[in-house]
């Protein structure tokens, strides 16, 4: 079975009452970017940017952000 990454920006921000696009000014980040990245649209990964949504989201495990899921 195949497997892939999985970015959880949108667990995290619901979890904290954030919205994507609150995300997005608070790191400057365009919204486009940090949607496709939580939609799995994004081939690659801008780890500055895992780096920036860490910081605002005050995580500390990497784990808490990308996740390795099997495909169906």
């Amino acid at each position: 079975m195949a497997k892939r990454v999985k970015i959880k920006i949108k667990e995290q921000t619901s979890r904290r009452g954030m919205s994507l696009r609150e995300l997005s000014r608070l790191i400057d980040i365009r919204h486009a970017a940090l949607s496709e990245l939580s939609n799995s649209k994004r081939q690659n990964i801008n780890f500055q940017h895992i780096e920036k949504i860490a910081e605002a989201l005050n995580i500390t495990d990497i784990r808490d952000i990308i996740d390795l899921v099997e495909e169906p």
